[in-house]
């Protein structure tokens, strides 16, 4: 885990949180130096708790977590980056005691947590976290465009701590199925690419509007698994 390092845009302090190393490309690495949590909702929220923990002792919490990272998806564009609309817990199921799949008991949130989406015109989808590498019919049983093994943690933890969270994830693999590791790495260049691009154009949003500009809704009626014309792609 790297140690916690706020960024600065006008007046917001962010902190940028990534999972793994490989998706730490050269084009992010020449814009920012994020917290490295480790990968899965365990290690994701341990490492921001703690890493929010100390900030907070030193009186230096953030304005504003930026979390950022691959997916996999069926549907979505892959390389594309997309903004999460909602995040989900895949891996919470208490239905046999009445509680609705999704649902943490006697946890006052609702199965899906909304995002916001500050990026005018970026593409938007819904993402589910869970503990496991989704792959093939694996995808059947989620209610998702995209799947991640960190954001439910992540916001949550930040939640704790009354923070804002934004993710941005860029599609690595998905139309597949998943057979080795170079399946997830071999376009992760390709991601690392469009996820800085997407980068600048938030920064430029905090710069002009701060943190306002977390207040703009996602994109009506906009059809996440439609590529769109002002997709975050090169």
């Amino acid at each position: 885990m790297t140690a916690a390092r706020l960024e600065r845009h006008g007046e917001v302090s962010v902190l940028y949180v990534m999972a793994a190393p490989a998706e730490y490309g050269d084009h992010l690495r020449a814009r920012i130096q994020p917290l490295m949590t480790g990968i899965g909702p365990v290690e994701a929220a341990v490492a921001l708790t703690a890493a929010l923990a100390r900030l907070e002792a030193a009186g230096d919490l953030p304005d504003l977590i930026v979390s950022l990272g691959s997916c996999g998806s069926r549907v979505l564009e892959h390389a594309a980056v997309y903004q999460a609309a909602s995040v989900a817990y895949r891996d919470m199921d208490a239905s046999p005691l009445g509680f609705p799949k999704g649902v943490t008991p006697l946890l006052d949130q609702p199965a899906v947590l909304t995002l916001p989406c500050p990026i005018p015109g970026a593409p938007v989808a819904r993402l589910s976290t869970g503990a496991n590498v989704v792959s093939g019919a694996a995808y059947d049983a989620i209610d998702a465009e995209m799947v991640d093994m960190e954001t439910w943690a992540l916001v949550r933890a930040a939640q704790t701590f009354g923070l804002p969270l934004i993710a941005l994830r860029g599609v690595s693999d998905g139309r597949a199925e998943l057979k080795a590791l170079e399946d997830w790495t071999a376009t992760l260049h390709h991601v690392d690419r469009n996820l800085a691009v997407a980068l600048d154009r938030l920064i430029a949003v905090l710069e002009a509007d701060g943190l306002a500009a977390l207040e703009i809704p996602a994109l009506q009626g906009q059809d996440p698994a439609q590529r769109s014309p002002d997709s975050i792609t090169s």
